[in-house]
């Protein structure tokens, strides 16, 4: 059995803003379990990072908060993507793609050997 990796550092913004596009307004459990599931329940969200991650973001103008109740008649802060946050979230899944296809470059097998 494998353990959970942490989220990778960089990352969490991007997958809380394709979250928040993806399901529209979560509160910040609904966003972890959901980031959690998508990854195949090979991350695992800590929530103090989560918490100080949605913080900036909101800062940032990405996101919006308002208090609303859970499913279970809790108080909670629900998130939901901005104008601005989904320009990022296009700006940010640009930067990844061309990211993941220089390190493709790295791990491909060497043409010269």
């Amino acid at each position: 059995m494998t353990d959970k990796a942490d989220v990778w550092q960089g990352t969490l913004a991007l997958m809380v803003l394709k979250t928040l596009e993806t399901m529209g307004s979560l509160h910040g459990y609904g966003i972890a379990r959901r980031i959690e599931q998508t990854s195949g329940e090979l991350l695992s969200v800590n929530y103090g990072t989560l918490y100080p991650a949605l913080l900036k973001l909101e800062q940032e103008g990405y996101i919006a908060s308002e208090w609303g109740v859970s499913d279970n008649n809790r108080k909670a802060k629900y998130y939901k993507l901005t104008r601005a946050g989904r320009k990022q979230l296009e700006k940010e899944a640009q930067d990844w793609e061309q990211t993941t296809a220089i390190l493709a470059r790295f791990l491909a097998p060497s043409e010269e050997s």
